[in-house]
């Protein structure tokens, strides 16, 4: 009998700490804290990147460099932005790359990529609402290496303000890059001179350069929101202050121009070129409202240029991104 019954005793104390353990996890703990602002309609005003590192992936031009960005946003009705982007070095500027080393035949000067844009959102309706923003509690406890890796940040939902826009956007765009021909030939593409005697079939890696200049047209929609609670207990204060911004825009190419390419002193047109005159891109923008923090940007579309070679995907981070609200300055009352 107690060759059963001590084995039942063992196993019954075991599932019952079991049962008891799984209930203090199971405790829900309460967060009291304090609001020290909620406000996502004071922000920042002027906002300028600095992009070390963007990746562009481009049917045309494969590039990988840096960039600097402006944002400024005025009176809660508009916010304008300009940006310049070009490669690092030769070697990261695909196309310029294979034309300097195996284009020898070919007496075009490759161009160098660059991109440039400038345009502006109309606040077509701007309001706030209230929300619940999902945070991570941190505590000073976490701030040991070992101890946060051995831990599950507590985490929480707050109730919130979030400010939303739907923006009108428009502005300019216009870029330079080279391009390769090989594909393009292989597919028939004929380059005659005034004569009508075509670029000969044995140059190697021929190559053109390819300029333009257009503008867009979009819609957009952000999220803003900027708090900062101060949580009792061991809890540090906590700040969510993102601004998140997801745009469509429609792109048309008001001048698409195409090299010549030019063989031993002879001029062969590329007037057989196609060109395609309309794109499109989508993206996401995300950045903080700080002095001093950092952003990123991911876009994809179809950009007006050489027909057939539009497909891009790019990627841009910003660090350092400096802001500011242009007036440091605060009222004061005498007691």
């Amino acid at each position: 009998m107690n060759k059963i019954l001590l084995p039942a005793l063992f196993f019954f104390l075991l599932v019952t700490d079991g049962l008891f353990a799984q209930g203090n996890r199971n405790e829900k703990k309460i967060l009291t804290y304090e609001t020290l602002y909620d406000a996502p309609y004071e922000i920042n005003k002027l906002w300028v990147q600095f992009q070390p590192v963007y990746t562009e992936l481009f049917a045309t031009n494969v590039n990988v460099g840096f960039g600097v960005e402006a944002t400024y946003y005025w009176a809660d009705k508009f916010d304008f932005r300009a940006h310049f982007r070009k490669p690092y070095l030769r070697q990261t500027d695909y196309q310029r790359n294979i034309a300097h080393y195996n284009s020898p035949d070919i007496d075009n000067k490759p161009a160098i990529f660059n991109f440039f844009e400038v345009g502006g959102t109309y606040h077509i309706k701007d309001w706030e609402e209230d929300t619940e923003t999902f945070i991570y509690l941190y505590s000073q406890r976490y701030s040991n290496a070992n101890k946060w890796k051995s831990m599950v940040p507590e985490k929480s939902m707050i109730p919130t303000k979030v400010r939303k826009i739907i923006g009108a956007r428009g502005g300019a765009i216009a870029y330079k890059s080279n391009f390769a021909l090989d594909r393009l030939i292989e597919e028939g593409l004929e380059l005659p001179d005034v004569e009508g005697n075509l670029l000969p079939a044995t140059i190697e890696h021929p190559f053109s350069s390819v300029s333009m200049q257009g503008g867009y047209v979009g819609a957009s929609y952000s999220w803003i929101k900027n708090v900062a609670i101060d949580p009792d207990r061991s809890y540090s204060d906590l700040v969510k202050d993102l601004i998140l911004t997801t745009y469509v825009d429609f792109i048309v190419a008001g001048n698409v121009g195409i090299n010549d390419v030019y063989h031993d002193g002879t001029a062969y047109s590329a007037e057989n070129i196609g060109k395609n005159k309309f794109g499109f891109r989508a993206g996401i923008d995300g950045k903080f409202n700080r002095n001093l923090s950092w952003a990123y940007n991911g876009e994809f579309g179809y950009r007006p240029g050489v027909s057939g070679k539009g497909l891009y995907a790019l990627i841009k981070i910003s660090f350092p991104v400096y802001s500011t609200d242009l007036d440091n300055r605060v009222e004061a009352f005498s007691k």
